[in-house]
């Protein structure tokens, strides 16, 4: 039997629970695939030496530019079996951008195991999220608009903190970027398990974006309040 999605008013897609469970399948397993690209990289980045390079203004540049660039040619080629290796590039370009605060990170003596903490603990808002997303039956949808402008907030706010440099600005945007990414998280998930989301490219776009806010904004409050000096 052939499946088919029924297009609805305003662009809505109504799918099947086999495709809806297919899509968060695939999703899942390129996700993880997503991972091997950013170790990759943030080693590469800390072993190089071009970690030190992708700090302050210039990291925020390469961030905001490279980063906008890949988000637009994945979003171009979604529908395309390229739109895997523009996302896995992707993935390898956002672990060279985290180089730089796992390289401060492991400036301490306890660096090693703050990341692996910040890690862990990653791990595990995703796995409430993803938990709470199959139990909830209220439609979230309505969280998107303001998630976004919260994370806008938290942008700008990193970005003036960029050039001002201050230590309780930086917890307070690490603080925030837990909280909101932690809630895109349950958003996403729930938006593919409701078929909201029907391309397994741009789910896992959006959730892996959600998990490495949270673990960046996670890492950098545990060097903030955990880091001990050599």
């Amino acid at each position: 039997m052939i499946e088919s999605n029924q297009t609805l008013g305003f662009g809505y897609v109504l799918t099947t629970p086999e495709q809806r469970n297919r899509v968060l399948r695939n999703t899942y397993w390129l996700l993880a695939v997503s991972m091997l690209p950013t170790v990759v990289g943030a080693w590469i980045g800390v072993e190089s030496g071009l970690s030190s390079v992708l700090s302050g203004w210039v990291g925020l540049i390469a961030m905001l530019v490279g980063g906008f660039g890949f988000i637009y040619a994945i979003e171009r080629t979604k529908n395309s079996g390229s739109g895997v290796f523009v996302l896995l590039g992707f993935t390898f370009f956002m672990g060279l951008m985290l180089s730089s605060l796992i390289a401060n990170v492991l400036g301490f003596k306890n660096g090693a195991s703050l990341v692996m903490t910040a890690f862990g603990g990653t791990a595990g808002v995703f796995f409430v999220m993803a938990s709470l997303a199959t139990v909830i039956k209220k439609d979230l949808s309505g969280m998107g608009k303001w998630l976004f402008v919260g994370a806008v907030i938290m942008m700008i706010g990193g970005i003036i903190n960029v050039f001002v440099g201050s230590s309780v600005g930086m917890m307070v945007i690490s603080m925030l970027g837990i909280g909101i990414f932690s809630a895109y998280m349950l958003y996403d998930i729930k938006q593919i398990i409701d078929g909201g989301e029907t391309n397994y490219i741009s789910a896992t776009l959006s959730l892996y974006l959600d998990i490495v806010n949270v673990f960046q904004s996670l890492l950098a409050l545990l060097g903030l309040v955990g880091g001990e000096k050599e």
